[in-house]
């Protein structure tokens, strides 16, 4: 490449890359090295950009798979490497943009040549490419005593955690976690979930194990500052004095080119572009890892030292010590995490991690449940689903259970009707000028069943979205007359459905003499449609048990559609939870009939007012508290593992990968 502006069309006739990947070992103390790095490129962030570059790398890294291990030039290619990342921390404190800019350089060249390797040889060979050492031609020779892909992994890892984030750093703590990345990536290849391998070994309980915590509290904080790519509007270098030369004596047309590097491809009018569709590239990057760190299955006899990190970590405002600290705990400020976490939820990889926070671990979930804010984060969670048709079902999965983990806490369920939002400018459907937040919940679930009925007919989406409404059922408070309405309207969808399966299973019966084929298991579609049927009488009753005189709304909406409940009085699987909608109806309707005759709205809501204060509590039945909780399957890899590569697929910045190869996501069904 050398000391000039390279661009992806002149990669394959480039006469430093054709010497690096060539049949001639070359000296680590060859000045060819201080050439090859001393390039300015600019990394691609988008994936057309990102699918050239790989186009143009791949004939380049099989080509030096074949010749490396003669010469061993990707070995010295990792030490120079390694022996630039020795003076990192020193540099970035003298501001010595060179030695930044060459380290990263090399890191950028080993990375692209690693997404080659991974997709070519297996881990077994991998590592070996790393320990190759130049031989004389015809000889076998020993490969090298050192483990190489080791010591990159921990350089790596140190490099992330120990340099400081400045604008002048950026490209090289994000070229750090893009490598990372691509050195899991082996997954991609697999149909299996892997549970071990040389990469798996490392990372596990390697060197890099004693920086478990340190590693995690970087990413989430790179997370949490949502850094933007460091803006070109000056260049880092000024021109010094004649003769004097810049950059050391390289031409003076890098500086642009180089200032570009640096920025992650910020400075030209595509780049600029590109930085719209990925504004915080490490941030991004960073969080995918996390992700795929956690994710990693437990060994045999130890557990995923990452997910004991992220289920253990504390508030920096926690003084309090433990009679025994968890391994790999650290501390982090919650505030900053709850806000990024509230700002980020577009992305399905934010959802997921709030999810995995939510769920594993109980510091954070304390802290999020006091919040007096909450509506900052239940709000992008509702929109998520409100857009269904445009979100993947696993991110509409994850969105939904965060919910159902947030009703399972009855101050949650008690607060969110006192938080009153004004103008929903997302809710389309109707204007909702004012309306609390537990009635827009009701309003986006009951949205999110419906599209379920129609569509996707997804059992799992059904029984949680159920269970959240049941987990709020006992609190619902001055429920709005729209979400009143909703939930009656959605009975009477499901009551409908129910007719129609019963009538279809009936005919079918009638018309088969003598016919042998198989009958259509309707008999399964109604036990499911009973189901559902069920459980919104039991949510209709809890809250009429439990908060009657608070819901007018429902009682208003229940008498105005009394008719939808007679079919199921006498119904053998709702008799017992139909006496309590039974009384209410029975009991109201008396009183609006010595009311008198053709009632106003307004009369016929007084008359609910003050029926609901004169109701005797125990004319109605009690029934046993209505709570679901939140279980993860057994084997979660299963679903998690597949569902974190996706979103590296699909959302890793510079990252391209054909989808010929890729294995693991033909097990997902998702």
């Amino acid at each position: 490449m050398g000391a000039n502006t390279s661009q992806v069309s002149d990669l394959s006739e480039n006469p430093n890359l054709k010497t690096l990947v060539g049949t001639e070992a070359i000296s680590e103390n060859d000045p060819f090295w201080n050439q090859l790095i001393s390039f300015t490129f600019i990394s691609p962030t988008s994936s057309g950009d990102s699918k050239l570059l790989e186009e143009a790398v791949i004939p380049l890294a099989k080509t030096l798979i074949e010749n490396n291990p003669r010469t061993g030039n990707f070995g010295a290619l990792v030490r120079i490497f390694l022996g630039r990342t020795k003076e990192l921390k020193i540099s970035t404190e003298c501001q010595d943009q060179l030695f930044i800019w060459q380290a990263h350089n090399a890191l950028f060249m080993i990375r692209c040549l690693l997404k080659v390797f991974i997709r070519e040889v297996s881990e077994e060979e991998l590592q070996l490419q790393f320990s190759y050492q130049e031989r004389a031609p015809g000889t076998c020779g020993d490969v090298g005593g050192e483990d190489l892909l080791e010591e990159l992994l921990s350089n790596l890892v140190h490099l992330i955690v120990e340099v400081p984030l400045l604008d002048i750093t950026y490209s090289i703590l994000f070229e750090a976690v893009t490598t990372l990345l691509v050195l899991f990536s082996y997954q991609l290849f697999n149909k299996d979930i892997l549970r071990d391998g040389v990469i798996y070994q490392h990372i596990m309980k390697g060197r890099c194990l004693s920086l478990t915590s340190r590693l995690v509290k970087t990413l989430l904080y790179n997370f949490i500052r949502q850094e933007k790519c460091p803006p070109p509007s000056t260049h880092i270098f000024e021109p010094q004095a004649e003769g004097g030369g810049l950059l050391y004596g390289l031409a003076s047309g890098v500086a642009s080119g180089l200032w570009s590097v640096l920025t992650l491809g910020g400075g030209g009018s595509k780049a600029g572009i590109e930085q719209e569709h990925n504004p915080l590239p490490l941030s991004n990057q960073s969080l995918l890892l996390l992700l795929v760190l956690a994710n990693l299955t437990d060994g045999p006899d130890w557990p995923n030292p990452y997910r004991q990190a992220i289920t253990c970590f504390r508030n920096t405002q926690d003084t309090s010590s433990l009679p025994v600290e968890p391994p790999h705990t650290f501390q982090i400020n919650f505030n900053s995490l709850y806000t990024a976490l509230c700002e980020q939820q577009r992305s399905d990889q934010a959802t997921l991690l709030l999810y995995t926070l939510l769920h594993q671990n109980a510091n954070m979930r304390t802290y999020m449940l006091s919040r007096t804010d909450m509506d900052n984060l239940v709000l992008p969670i509702l929109e998520i689903l409100y857009h269904v048709e445009e979100r993947n079902s696993h991110h509409v999965y994850m969105a939904l259970i965060i919910l159902l983990i947030l009703t399972e806490d009855d101050a949650f369920n008690r607060s969110i009707h006192e938080v009153v939002l004004k103008n929903v400018s997302w809710y389309t459907e109707r204007t909702l000028t004012e309306i609390s937040l537990g009635s827009l919940l009701i309003l986006v679930v009951i949205r999110t069943i419906q599209f379920n009925m129609t569509r996707t007919r997804d059992k799992y989406l059904h029984t949680n979205c159920l269970a959240a409404l049941a987990n709020m059922s006992a609190q619902f408070r001055c429920l709005h007359q729209y979400a009143a309405q909703r939930i009656i309207s959605l009975f009477a969808l499901l009551s409908k459905k129910h007719n129609k399966v019963l009538e279809q299973a009936t005919q079918s019966l009638r018309g088969r003499q003598g016919d042998n084929t198989a009958l259509p298991d309707y008999a399964q579609d109604l036990n499911v449609i009973e189901e559902v049927i069920r459980m919104m009488l039991e949510i209709i009753n809890s809250c009429l048990c439990n908060s009657l005189h608070h819901n007018p709304n429902l009682v208003y909406a229940l008498l105005y559609k009394r008719e939808l409940f007679e079919q199921f009085r006498t119904h053998p699987s709702f008799q017992d939870i139909m006496q309590n909608l039974d009384t209410v109806i029975g009991f109201f309707s008396l009183r609006l009939e010595q009311a008198g005759t053709d009632l106003s709205v307004e009369t016929v809501q007084e008359v609910i007012m003050k029926g609901a204060q004169a109701l005797p509590k125990d004319r109605l039945k009690k029934f046993p508290e209505l709570k679901f909780k939140y279980v993860e399957e057994d084997q979660p890899e299963d679903f998690f593992v597949p569902y974190v590569w996706s979103l590296v697929f699909n959302s890793g910045v510079g990252l391209h990968w054909s989808p010929h190869g890729i294995e693991l996501f033909s097990m997902d069904s998702g």
